[in-house]
């Protein structure tokens, strides 16, 4: 299975004392070790910078540029990072349109055109309700990944 690593999930796997941090490790360690592919798009790392660099009393993590700059350069050595090719607009502006996306979705809508675009089929993510709409694709909460039995 080919997998889009949904912004949320970096941002838990990326601060060890976050409540999620474990379960967001553990999904992308398991796909790993299994072979699944897990990809990022080049606004994951937009959108990852974003939170990443804000100030905590706006809702961000309120790290360093230099920090940021560390963190994404190791999510960029876990996970090969999609071109933005010329078709993911076209296929962006065709799904808000069927799917009546609307505000802060709309960045949702854009990842899910390049997984189209690109033949990815599921996406890793804790916000499962903003992309069941797109029926093309499977939404896989990090809960839903069993960690691997290791055999004796």
């Amino acid at each position: 299975m080919t997998f889009l690593v949904d912004t949320n999930v970096l941002l838990r796997s990326a601060e060890p004392s976050h409540p999620m941090y474990e379960e967001a490790v553990n999904a992308t360690n398991t796909l790993l070790g299994r072979g699944e592919e897990l990809w990022l798009a080049p606004q994951n790392l937009i959108e990852f910078w974003n939170v990443y660099t804000r100030p905590v009393e706006r809702n961000g993590l309120g790290h360093t540029v230099t920090e940021a700059e560390t963190e994404v350069n190791r999510l960029k050595e876990i996970f090969p990072l999609l071109l933005d090719l010329p078709g993911i607009y076209g296929e962006w502006e065709r799904l808000v349109i069927a799917h009546a996306v609307m505000g802060v979705n709309v960045h949702d809508a854009r990842l899910v055109a390049a997984m189209l675009v690109h033949g990815l089929t599921h996406i890793l993510t804790f916000n499962t309700a903003d992309f069941r709409r797109f029926s093309q694709i499977t939404v896989v909460h990090p809960s839903e990944i069993a960690p691997s039995q290791v055999q004796d």
